[in-house]
């Protein structure tokens, strides 16, 4: 992990965010739409489009609070969790497994490292070191 000051508050909004995603990735997808027809019909066409953006967001969140040489292990760790999220949905009879939504989460982790690579990796202790700049400035240090 990067040198953070606030390593357990990353830590914990990490298992937050892990069990938000699970959680919505489990829920019925049809509770919100009115009509279920048009719903899975709409529903077909972007579901990669979902699991691909939700794992880019992710891959870039944990390339932020670990350093370069981890990201092999984020790679895996997500990956894991998109085949956790396929298992689960298997067991609950409103969901369907698909391996193309695994597929479309390794795409979206390719997509996230790369993006961390280019540059946006580490951007938690950037935002860290933001925030002690601005509480030093408002104390008039």
């Amino acid at each position: 992990m990067l040198p953070l000051r606030y390593s357990a508050g990353w830590r914990v909004a990490s298992i937050v965010l892990l069990t938000l995603v699970l959680i919505s990735t489990l829920m019925p997808a049809v509770w919100f739409w009115p009509d279920r027809s048009g719903f899975v019909n709409w529903f077909v066409h972007v579901d990669k489009w979902f699991h691909g953006i939700t794992f880019v967001f992710l891959a870039v969140w944990f390339a932020g609070q670990y350093r370069r040489k981890s990201y092999w292990r984020i790679g895996v760790g997500l990956l894991f969790f998109g085949v956790l999220i396929e298992a689960c949905q298997r067991l609950v009879t409103y969901r369907s497994a698909d391996w193309l939504d695994v597929a479309a989460d390794a795409t979206g982790i390719a997509v996230g490292l790369a993006v961390a690579m280019a540059g946006l990796g580490g951007w938690s202790l950037w935002v860290e070191n933001r925030l002690a700049r601005i509480r030093a400035e408002a104390s008039g240090d």
